[in-house]
């Protein structure tokens, strides 16, 4: 278990895409296991447990940090638009000494996972910030509220591989 309001984090960017993600958020979890199965990497994230918006910001902030040398020291940018089922979402991300995520979903009145916030946006806001990067996340099309999340983690996944890969095309 992780040290109190800390996590413990563990990624191999030669995996094969296989994850064990407890953040206290089943379907936080579940996202995260498709980033990394989209990613092709091997995670092992574990949150202290606490609030919601707690455990989602750690998680966050843990696989930014997690990532911010590699993807500095690989191509730095990334790109990837996939599906689930009806929803189609576009991932755009880039280093940057200015974090930031832009993006025209709005997932506020969901309640995902029983939360009164916005996971998702809660969850990119610490990634970028531990990361570096800017992020621009675009849904092209999509109404199931789980559809659109699974399109846009399995986005963030393949672009983040991308990005975390170096000139010659290998992690």
């Amino acid at each position: 278990m992780a040290a109190p309001g800390r996590s413990g984090i563990r990624l191999d960017l030669q995996g094969s895409g296989v994850a064990d993600v407890e953040t206290g958020l089943p379907v936080l979890d579940h996202l995260l296991e498709r980033l990394a199965r989209y990613a092709r990497w091997d995670l092992v994230l574990e949150v202290e447990p606490g609030t919601g918006e707690a455990e989602v910001a750690e998680a966050g902030d843990a696989l930014g940090r997690a990532l911010a040398d590699r993807l500095r020291a690989g191509r730095g940018y990334g790109f990837a638009s996939m599906t689930s089922a009806e929803a189609l979402a576009s991932v755009v991300l880039e280093t940057s000494d200015d974090p930031l995520v832009v993006t025209n979903v709005d997932l506020t009145e969901a309640r995902v996972g029983g939360l009164g916030t916005d996971v998702v946006r809660r969850f990119l806001d610490q990634f970028v910030g531990g990361a570096g990067v800017t992020l621009h996340v675009r849904l092209l099309n999509g109404t199931d509220t789980q559809h659109v999340l699974e399109a846009i983690f399995k986005a963030l996944g393949v672009a983040l591989a991308q990005a975390c890969a170096s000139e010659g095309g290998t992690s």
